[in-house]
């Protein structure tokens, strides 16, 4: 009986574009995870694809996300940064020339952004058509999430539902060419009622945590090492806390060992100011650039320079590790079950290469070793395991989420709560003006579509998330009452009658996401 892994990575990032200004900070969150994460997995798949090796991956791509990655203005953007990096990189191999150590890592950064560049080209800038070559030669699985990433449960009002489905739908369609079989509900939260929405979108599958699914009535047969049916035929997978611990956990996991690079000791913060000032995301306040010398060493803050070899070493030492680990686990579930165990290890994409540098390449041995190595385990999508499983054993699961607490509190606490209100009050007035607009043409039909984009925008999960954290809360303060406030202008002029089409113009050039949208869906 030949068991099951299925990794699954999550990419997302919040809808951040501004071609108001010439640069913006908050940019910067893309272009890092396009440098760090995206264009490294792309080059990783490459490698497998190359070997011919039948890999099987599964990966979300927020519509957010591929909205950003397909904008001429910020593949302009991030070619420009990438260009800046590169600079700054040979500036490095300059004046690290007689201290051997950091001379080599200035090489191993500018040989590496290179290498990136060339990839980000040979693509046509075009990275949301590179993971579909993928998907389309088999190698690949992508789904999609909600539309702007909208914790679901808190929307609390169905038609706001079905359109952040129904919307991720379209927009999937449109970027690889078919409908998506699987989401990944934003931040795994999951309240009953949603698998209707799934069902009309034709979504086979949805992604929930742990205990949504222990919690289910009746109590699923197998944990979570089974998928199991919602009433209405909706197969929901759970995560695997065992397989997560070992990657996720601060203390327990890989991405703490000592010899791994140091996040936070960056040349933004140890290099002279007006040195590294031109390269930094904000020139006025210090940064990360991404090139970083030191090795996480341990607790203090002393640090010892990084040791690539080294790094390696301890990437191939864990991937033996994790694929052992879950070759026992699998081993036990065996003897217990009677049908092939599945062991789902779902993860944020950032991880591997923004946040854990060695990532891509612990993802990349990781996979090898269980290509070449496999004799009773193999890796496989959710879908694949729906095609060949056995009959699934039919639950309601219960109201959960991978936030802290295991429920909503991470979105929905002191510093976000005054949020909820006013999206109440925005989602039941969209509704209104879908159903006073069914036929809805020319001018009309832009203000309404935009009414639609701008409550999408302020629904995203990312907002309350930021705040809760504090990592730029002004910063998501300023989006969500922008977005509402727009929202409310859009909403006056359409019960008015009178429609300001230069203001409307500017509007649908700031968030200019989802050229299709069909503000009907709230109706």
């Amino acid at each position: 009986m030949q068991s099951r892994l299925a990794l699954v990575l999550h990419a997302h990032l919040p809808f951040v574009r501004h071609p108001e200004h010439d640069r913006f900070l908050e940019e910067t969150w893309l272009f890092e995870a396009v440098t760090e994460t995206y264009l490294p997995l792309i080059q990783v798949m490459e490698g497998w694809l190359a070997q011919g090796m039948q890999t099987r991956l599964t990966l979300t791509l927020s519509p957010t996300l591929c909205a950003m990655l397909l904008d001429p203005l910020l593949q302009d953007r991030y070619v420009r940064h990438l260009e800046g990096l590169l600079e700054l990189a040979d500036k490095e191999i300059h004046r690290t020339h007689w201290d051997r150590d950091f001379r080599e890592l200035a090489w191993m950064y500018h040989h590496r952004l290179t290498s990136l560049r060339a990839t980000y080209f040979a693509y046509g800038r075009n990275l949301v058509g590179a993971f579909r070559k993928f998907q389309e030669q088999g190698r690949l699985e992508i789904i999609t999430t909600a539309a702007t990433h909208a914790l679901l449960p808190l929307l609390n009002h169905p038609p706001s539902v079905r359109a952040q489905i129904l919307t991720a739908r379209d927009h999937y369609r449109s970027c690889f060419g078919c409908d998506p079989r699987g989401i990944w509900l934003p931040e795994c939260a999951y309240v009953e009622g949603v698998e209707a929405v799934l069902q009309e979108a034709n979504i086979r599958w949805f992604i929930m945590d742990t205990h949504g699914l222990l919690h289910a009535r009746p109590r699923p047969r197998y944990g979570v090492f089974a998928p199991v049916l919602t009433p209405n035929g909706i197969a929901a997978f759970a995560r695997d806390l065992e397989s997560a611990r070992q990657v996720w956990s601060r203390n327990e996991g890989y991405p703490g060992d000592p010899r791994y690079r140091d996040f936070y000791r960056d040349v933004g913060f140890d290099l002279d100011f007006d040195y590294v000032r031109p390269y930094l995301p904000s020139p006025n306040l210090r940064g990360f650039t991404g090139l970083k010398y030191c090795r996480i060493t341990g607790p203090t803050p002393d640090k010892e320079v990084y040791d690539r070899a080294l790094a390696l070493k301890a990437a191939d030492e864990h991937a033996g590790h994790f694929l052992a680990a879950r070759r026992e686990q699998a081993r036990k579930l065996g003897e217990i079950m009677d049908r092939p165990p599945l062991i789902v290890a779902p993860y944020d994409a950032e991880l591997f290469g923004h946040w854990w540098y060695e990532g891509p390449d612990f993802l990349d041995l990781f996979v090898r070793k269980a290509y070449y190595d496999q004799q009773d385990f193999k890796l496989v999508t959710p879908s694949d395991h729906l095609k060949e499983g056995p009959t699934l054993q039919i639950v309601r699961p219960s109201p959960s989420s991978w936030g802290e607490e295991g429920y909503w509190k991470l979105w929905l606490n002191d510093t976000n709560d005054w949020i909820l209100p006013h999206l109440t009050v925005a989602q039941e007035r969209m509704t209104a003006l879908a159903r006073a607009h069914p036929d809805a043409a020319g001018l009309t039909r832009r203000a309404l579509n935009q009414a639609a984009r701008e409550l999408l925008l302020a629904q995203s999960s990312d907002w309350p998330f930021i705040l809760r954290t504090g990592t730029s809360p002004d910063y998501a303060r300023k989006r969500v009452k922008d977005h509402l406030l727009r929202f409310l202008a859009l909403h006056e002029m359409l019960t008015t009658g009178r429609v300001d089409e230069p203001w409307l113009a500017r509007t649908e050039w700031l968030d200019n996401l989802f050229p299709d949208v069909n503000y009907r869906y709230w109706a």
